[in-house]
């Protein structure tokens, strides 16, 4: 069979624009003499529409463009992801299903049988769950169609399991000869591995090929890679998708060779993750540029560098907000950094404007000693002037905040988490500086003193972030345990930590969720980010130690 994997970037909710790149696709593979063209999950409407669905127009625009689409078929077959309704009430209003559409009709239609909910998912809030799904019949085959998570579940890959059933075991049971799956799987750092390994055993264990079609782009926090794969009956890859870009991919089933899978580096995936996932933010959004403040400190040296993959240097501005604390060094980091990426460059001191907030404050203040407080004005003052340039211009305020620092509170409400998207938010401290020796591979471009010296955010003088955090490859890893493996504070300290540091760093944790609640929407790079997928409640007594 002649196959085309539409891999595409959609839009949640602009329907028409969707139903646009599914067709130039289609078109393109008849030209190619393709004879069935797949498109990722949910394709018509975009992934995820979330509470999108509660609205009746969302659903009858997303079935007229279906049928639209099915009118502009011929020979040529097209199974597209699309929102269904549920015709067995009771049960929720709504399917994710998939349609085949051929000779100017819809064909049949599949729903998906395995809900997530869980991470960030949720779609058991909205769709209702296949209780059966048979092969379809299609130019004399039977095909199997799955949806995602359906293929997500054979009991010979998973130790444990979400779900009882294994949808594409039933199918093949069921005589499927090949089997098809619409995916909108977002991702994070070692998905691509833990896929591969999936969809290739699958493949072998059902010796069927295992065709496997999905989203790519970002939309809000989740970025989806794409990296659509083709497998043989013996699990051997067969074609494979470009990753973080849109892609087009024809095969032959029939005549295809073994290939050798991509090699890339973790540095090289996420970076290219938070590029795609800052531009469609961005452009998704309706904003044409994008500002931020440079520190001369790394977090910042490494936001401005990712905003100038994605956006063009044109379309972004380094704001320099140095106050009496500021070091000539890091100022003079901030100036070589914006110079070598050619960026427009401003130096705002915010001095004038911390010495007349503490005379307002001098009277209400007086007889106590300079603290935290005044720390926290400075740099609320750069948020405030931040936010007036960005209003000012229309350009996006990227905050520049890394995950280490979000999770122990190390970051100012209306100060430096000002923004409308937090770049980095996701990706640890120790990851920022291999991401900044990655982008440095081949020429300097981070000033190399921003990499080797103590971070800081100079806020006082000789401060160091250490004064207040144990050094930061202690303290990812103490993240890492807690907030992405669920593990305790007392298996944390077994495992070799400090226990009054363990519990020192859990304590800040726990304390902060009233400030990651009110931070910019970050992009997600991990398995586990702060964000939507974690869902700790703000007013609650329960500490771990």
């Amino acid at each position: 069979m002649k196959l085309a994997l539409a891999q595409l970037n959609t839009t949640v909710g602009d329907i028409v624009g969707n139903e646009a790149r599914i067709l130039t696709a289609y078109q393109r593979a008849v030209r190619e003499g393709g004879e069935l063209v797949i498109c990722p999950e949910l394709a018509i409407t975009g992934y995820p529409p979330r509470d999108l669905l509660l609205r009746e127009s969302f659903v009858a625009q997303n079935l007229a463009a279906l049928e639209r689409l099915a009118a502009a078929t011929g020979r040529t077959g097209l199974l597209v992801g699309y929102v269904g309704r549920n015709t067995t009430r009771p049960g929720r209003a709504l399917t994710n299903s998939a349609a085949l559409l051929q000779n100017g009709k819809v064909l049949t239609t599949r729903a998906k049988t395995l809900l997530p909910t869980y991470d960030v998912f949720d779609e058991d809030r909205y769709f209702e769950p296949a209780t059966e799904n048979s092969p379809v019949e299609f130019n004399g085959r039977k095909i199997g169609v799955t949806i995602c998570e359906d293929i997500w579940n054979d009991e010979d890959f998973w130790r444990e399991r979400r779900y009882r059933r294994n949808p594409a075991m039933d199918l093949i049971a069921a005589g499927a000869q090949i089997i098809f799956n619409l995916s909108a799987s977002p991702w994070h750092l070692g998905k691509n591995q833990t896929r591969f390994q999936m969809l290739a055993s699958l493949a072998h264990k059902a010796h069927r090929p295992v065709i496997y079609c999905n989203l790519v782009g970002g939309n809000d926090e989740l970025v989806f890679d794409g990296d659509s794969l083709a497998f043989d009956q013996a699990g051997q890859l067969l074609a494979e998708g470009r990753c973080f870009a849109e892609d087009f991919i024809v095969l032959d089933t029939t005549e295809a060779k073994p290939s050798a899978p991509r090699q890339t580096t973790d540095e090289e995936m996420v970076y290219h993750a938070l590029v795609l996932g800052l531009r469609d933010y961005l452009h998704k959004c309706g904003f044409k540029s994008a500002l931020l403040g440079l520190s001369g400190g790394i977090d910042s040296a490494l936001t401005a560098c990712l905003a100038v993959a994605a956006l063009g240097a044109e379309n972004v501005r380094g704001i320099s907000l140095p106050s009496e604390f500021s070091s000539q060094g890091s100022l003079d980091d901030a100036r070589i950094l914006a110079e070598r990426l050619r960026i427009r460059y401003d130096v705002i001191p915010i001095q004038p404007g911390f010495e007349a907030m503490k005379r307002q404050l001098a009277s209400v203040f007086a007889g106590r000693a300079e603290d935290t407080a005044e720390e926290n004005i400075q740099a609320r003052l750069r948020g405030v002037t931040l936010m007036a340039m960005s209003n000012k211009f229309g350009s996006l305020l990227l905050t520049t905040g890394n995950k280490s620092e979000l999770a122990v509170g190390y970051c100012t409400l209306y100060g430096d988490m000002c923004g409308g998207l937090a770049v980095i938010s996701d990706v640890p401290k120790t990851m920022v500086y291999r991401l900044a020796r990655w982008i440095n591979r081949d020429m300097e471009i981070i000033p190399a003193a921003s990499i080797t010296k103590p971070p800081s955010a100079e806020l006082r003088p000789k401060q160091t972030d250490q004064d207040s955090l144990p050094p930061y490859d202690v303290l990812d890893a103490i993240l890492e345990a807690y907030v992405v493996a669920g593990k305790s504070a007392a298996e944390i300290a077994v495992a070799g930590f400090d226990a009054a540091t363990v519990a020192g760093i859990v304590r800040l944790i726990d304390g902060n969720e009233y400030k990651r609640r009110q931070a910019a929407p970050g992009l997600k790079v991990t398995s586990k980010a702060f964000g939507v997928g974690r869902r700790i409640p703000i007013a609650q007594r329960y500490r771990e130690v």
